[in-house]
C-alpha cells in the first residue's frame, strides 16, 4: 500500500510513495512540486491530469497544494518526477465503482467536446457518447462546454480504463418520475385542456401536464372521422376527458368527442315534429334510408315514408350522398332518434304550390277549376 507522506516530513523517497506537495513554479510544459525533499518534483504536464490539455496552468497555479505519486527517484542527478493523475486516478477508481455499483447519479463538468460526444473530468476520463447525451437529437454540442451535467455511469471497465457516462439516463428517469406522479394523480371523468404531439393513423398523443394520453380515432369526434388530420393538427390545444388510467403500463385513454357537448343534447330544440328539413342519405337498409341532418345526427326514414307509390327497396329511388327535404316526424333524444319522413315532405311542398297557385289566380280575378289547378301542378311535377 503506498505511503502518504506530509509537505516538509519527507526524509526518504522512494518510486510509489504518495506525497503532499505546494506548486512552487508553472511552466507550459511542466511544474514544479516541493514536497520537502531535498530538491523539488517536476511534474510533467502528462502527469497532471487524465485529460488532454494545452497547459499546466489551465490546472495548476503557483501556490497550489497538491498530493503527487513519486514516479522516479535519482539523487545522483537531482531528479524527482511526481504525478498528480496517478494519485487522481487510484483515487477515482475507487469513488466511481462505488457509485456504479449503487447506480448513483452524480454531477460533472463538461470539460472537452469532441467527435462522438462529450468529456468530463472525474478523476479519469470520463466519456459521454452523443447517443447518451439527450433524450432528442443534437446537432451541435459546443454549447455543452463547461456545463454541468447531472450523470450515470452506463459502463465501468476499470481494466479497460474505460467509464462511459449517461446523461440521457438521468433525464429519463427523471421524466418518468414525473410521468408517474402525473398518472398517479389522474382520475376517470377529469376533464383536462392538452397539447395534441403527434398523430398518427389510429389516434393522436395529447400531452397533459408533461404526459402523453392516447386518443383513439373513434374519441376523436361524434361524426365519423377516417383520418385525425381531418380533426386536428399538431400544437392544437384541445379539451379531453379521462376515460381510463394505467399506472402499471404508464397508458392513459382519453377522449376529445366525450369532453365536448354532444350534438344530440340539443337536439329537441333543433328539430321540432313538423319541421321540414335538408338532409343528406347516408346509409341505405333493407328496411329503410339514414339520413344526416346535422353533423353527428342521423335520423331514419322508414320505407314506409320515403315515396307516395310502393317500392321494394330504398335503392329504387334514393343513392348515398344524395340532398332530400324530410319531415320531422319524432324526435326521442334520450334514446337518440329521430324518425324523418321524404313522402311527407313532399307532399307539405305540393300543398305549399297548391296555396301559392290558388292565391295567384284569385289575385288576378281569374277563375280556376279543379283541372285547371291540377293540370297545372301536373304539368310542374312532370
Amino acid at each position: 500500500m503506498d505511503e502518504m507522506t506530509n509537505l516538509h516530513e519527507v526524509h526518504t523517497i522512494q518510486p510509489g510513495d504518495v506525497v503532499k506537495g505546494r506548486i512552487t513554479k508553472i511552466e507550459d510544459g511542466q511544474a514544479f512540486v516541493d514536497v520537502g525533499y531535498k530538491y523539488e518534483g517536476v511534474l510533467p504536464i502528462a502527469e497532471v491530469s487524465s485529460l488532454r490539455i494545452e497547459k499546466v496552468s489551465d490546472v495548476l497555479q503557483a501556490g497550489d497544494e497538491v498530493e503527487v505519486k513519486v514516479k522516479s527517484v535519482n539523487d545522483e542527478a537531482g531528479t524527482l518526477i511526481v504525478s498528480k493523475r496517478a494519485v487522481d486516478a487510484e483515487q477515482a477508481w475507487g469513488r466511481l465503482e462505488k457509485l456504479y455499483q449503487a447506480g448513483e447519479i452524480f454531477d460533472v463538468v463538461i470539460v472537452d467536446v469532441v467527435k462522438g460526444g462529450l468529456v468530463a473530468d472525474i478523476g479519469v476520463r470520463g466519456f459521454i457518447p452523443a447517443s447518451l447525451v439527450e433524450r432528442h437529437f443534437v446537432e451541435d454540442f459546443s454549447s455543452y462546454k463547461g456545463q454541468t451535467l447531472a450523470v450515470k455511469i452506463a459502463e465501468f471497465d476499470p481494466e479497460q480504463k474505460k467509464v462511459v457516462l449517461s446523461h440521457k439516463a438521468v433525464v429519463e428517469e427523471q421524466e418518468e418520475r414525473e410521468k408517474q406522479h402525473v398518472i398517479t394523480s389522474l382520475q376517470a371523468g377529469q376533464i383536462l385542456t392538452g397539447t395534441v404531439q403527434r398523430l398518427t393513423d389510429f389516434g393522436v398523443f395529447v400531452n397533459i401536464g408533461g404526459v402523453d394520453g392516447l386518443v383513439h380515432i373513434s374519441e376523436l369526434s361524434h361524426q365519423h372521422v377516417k383520418h385525425p388530420s381531418e380533426v386536428v393538427k399538431e400544437g392544437d390545444a384541445v379539451q379531453v376527458k379521462v376515460l381510463k388510467v394505467d399506472p402499471a403500463a404508464g397508458r392513459i385513454s382519453l377522449s376529445i368527442r366525450a369532453a365536448q357537448k354532444g350534438p344530440w343534447e340539443s337536439v329537441n330544440a333543433s328539430f321540432q315534429p313538423g319541421a321540414i328539413i335538408d338532409g343528406t342519405v347516408k346509409r341505405l337498409a333493407n328496411f329503410g334510408a339514414f339520413v344526416e341532418v346535422a353533423p353527428g345526427i342521423e335520423g331514419l326514414v322508414h320505407i314506409s315514408q320515403i315515396s307516395n307509390r310502393h317500392i321494394a327497396n330504398p335503392a329504387e329511388v334514393l343513392e348515398v350522398g344524395q340532398s332530400v327535404k324530410v319531415k320531422v316526424l319524432d324526435v326521442n333524444a334520450q334514446e337518440k332518434r329521430i324518425s324523418l319522413s321524404i313522402r311527407e315532405a313532399e307532399s307539405a311542398k305540393n300543398d305549399k304550390e297548391v296555396e301559392k297557385y290558388v292565391e295567384k289566380q284569385s289575385t288576378s280575378g281569374t277563375g280556376v277549376t279543379l283541372g285547371d289547378l291540377f293540370g297545372d301542378l301536373f304539368k310542374q311535377n312532370k
